[in-house]
């Protein structure tokens, strides 16, 4: 095996997720809807909470929602993440997985593949996302949308890791609703997706605790960072981290004589 063997082998699992992801397009627009309604709809009634003037001047009236929109790109990236771990649980039932992990290389390189692919999914519907914000004012320089593209694949990386740890313990489809709402909505409400660290404080120093700790959160505070041309050194490490500690376990996980697919009969 050499690397044009590797990079056909990459390139045809990201493809095939891309190409999936624009024929599903009640899935891109369902990725859009959840964000999209935060921004518009209920960023009102928390502004209203946080104290924040819903009056002219206009500036002020989107204060909070410039500061939610990387959190709801973080939000974009966490269900991208447990959605590509559905499929993986759908490919493991319907066979198709088996056949990829029986291929000759390496199976680390073909998990690392597929997170690839969610990464490259998740992050077409951030800049879609952030393309209909525009018009709503919500904007950065052009340098943030660039500074921010680092960040939205580092971030794509551990959430996307997270799901594929996750996917190596759901036995059966049936079962993946309820694991992806015992992650999602604590990892997402108890961060600082949708409101800072100081506002929780005033409510309780063990909520901020958690928040703080929550990956979630350092990978939103890496992404609101980037998004304004900053760099918080913090929440890259904590990020990179998370995303290595993820990776790993999904590794051991997905490997038949170490991990969960061995007491899966190796499915």
């Amino acid at each position: 095996m050499n690397l044009i063997h590797y990079w056909r082998a990459m390139w045809g699992i990201v493809g095939r997720e891309l190409w999936r992801f624009i024929r599903q397009r009640e899935r891109f627009i369902s990725a859009l809807v959840r964000p999209l309604i935060w921004l518009f709809i209920f960023a009102a009634g928390f502004r209203a909470a946080l104290g924040l003037a819903i009056t002219p001047p206009y500036e002020t009236y989107i204060l909070y929602e410039v500061y939610i929109t990387p959190g709801l790109m973080g939000m974009i990236q966490l269900f991208n993440g447990m959605q590509s771990s559905l499929a993986m649980v759908y490919d493991r039932e319907m066979g198709s997985m088996r056949i990829l992990m029986v291929c000759p290389l390496p199976r680390w390189f073909l998990l690392v593949s597929k997170l690839f692919a969610g990464v490259a999914v998740s992050i077409c519907q951030v800049y879609v996302f952030l393309a209909i914000a525009w018009f709503y004012d919500i904007e950065t320089s052009w340098q943030g949308y660039l500074w921010v593209l680092p960040a939205l694949i580092l971030s794509g990386l551990m959430l996307g890791a997270l799901g594929l740890l996750l996917s190596s313990f759901i036995k059966q489809l049936e079962n993946f609703a309820g694991v992806m709402n015992f992650v999602i909505f604590p990892m997402f409400f108890m961060s600082t997706a949708l409101y800072p660290l100081w506002k929780m404080k005033e409510s309780s120093e063990l909520l901020e605790t958690l928040a703080f700790y929550n990956p979630f959160s350092q990978a939103v505070e890496l992404i609101r960072f980037a998004f304004y041309q900053q760099f918080n050194e913090t929440a890259f490490f904590y990020t990179l981290i998370a995303f290595v500690l993820f990776m790993s376990a999904a590794i051991l996980g997905y490997t038949p004589s170490k991990g969960m697919m061995m007491k899966k009969g190796g499915r």
